[in-house]
């Protein structure tokens, strides 16, 4: 279990599934926990740990869209759009995120939708689901008032008047809600529905030009990873030349199969867009670099 002070107490923060199996939960206390189970082990929490964690799940999540945004301490947002087809559709592409996630010894929940509320509602409820254009509103009814993202105090007021379910919600009167709960609550009804939009902004700028090869086999030496640059500068190079364009900073993501992910940028003093030109800036940058990189198994 892990636990963290709250309210001048020691609460469990999370736990595993044997913890959940012995009926503890969250925001019990430390003390009345021991005393059901002695021999239970207790971590203090790592809030920086935590998120360096995520944040290097985040880098992680790079190879399979250049949108991805963090969700408070606990999650990410992924915005797939146009890039699905390159992993084989959507069902391929969340069973390959869930795959190399669990090989890395994470247990994980992700959902996949048109909006990011009813996503975030399917990971977190029902179960690794793909919510089809049009079914929000089926994936959210039976759903519990915490999968509307609103606040503690907000949940508490509406289950005092018998409101339990979003369902309940979407089907009482919009004014007396707004008027009662707040426009917070409807905001966020609105977003999963795709009634509003709600932009997932990306933790890094997204590159205007981007070029990707997927290995059949992963590669270890820095001669196979120069080599691999001019592959990719070949294939930049035919988009610079359709926009009347050269590149003045170019960064290269390198991909461990066990989840570590190395970027390393150069920039130049006038554009390029000649592969091997380009291929010679990241030479020197790999040759300075290369005590630092570790490729692991490839």
């Amino acid at each position: 279990m892990i636990s963290h002070r709250q309210a001048n107490a020691q609460r469990i923060a999370a736990l595993d599934e044997r913890a959940e199996a012995l009926h503890l939960k969250r925001g019990m206390g430390i003390a009345d926990a021991r005393a059901m189970h002695p021999s239970i082990d207790v971590v203090e929490a790592d809030p920086e740990a935590d998120r360096r964690l995520l944040e290097s799940l985040a880098d992680w999540c790079d190879r399979y869209t250049p949108l991805v945004a963090i969700d408070a301490a606990d999650g990410l947002f992924l915005d797939v759009t146009g890039c699905t087809h390159l992993f084989g559709g959507e069902r391929a592409m969340l069973d390959d995120i869930l795959s190399r996630f669990f090989h890395q010894g994470f247990d994980v929940r992700a959902g996949l939708a048109a909006t990011p509320g009813a996503a975030w509602a399917a990971a977190r409820f029902s179960g690794d689901r793909i919510v089809p254009g049009g079914e929000e509103e089926a994936l959210l009814a039976p759903l519990p008032l915490a999968a509307l993202r609103i606040e503690p105090e907000i949940r508490a007021s509406l289950e005092s008047v018998g409101l339990r379910t979003a369902g309940a919600v979407m089907a009482a009167p919009r004014a007396p809600l707004a008027r009662r709960f707040g426009r917070s609550l409807l905001l966020r009804l609105d977003q999963a529905l795709g009634r509003l939009d709600e932009a997932v902004s990306p933790r890094l700028p997204v590159a205007p030009l981007s070029v990707e090869r997927h290995l059949a086999e992963p590669i270890m030496l820095t001669d196979e990873i120069e080599r691999l640059v001019k592959m990719l500068a070949t294939t930049l190079k035919a988009d610079l030349e359709r926009r009347g364009e050269g590149a003045r900073r170019l960064a290269l993501l390198l991909f461990r199969v066990d989840g570590a992910v190395s970027r390393i940028a150069v920039g130049t003093s006038r554009p390029l867009r000649e592969p091997l030109l380009i291929q010679k800036l990241f030479h020197e940058r790999l040759a300075g670099l290369e005590q630092d990189i570790d490729a692991g198994y490839g």
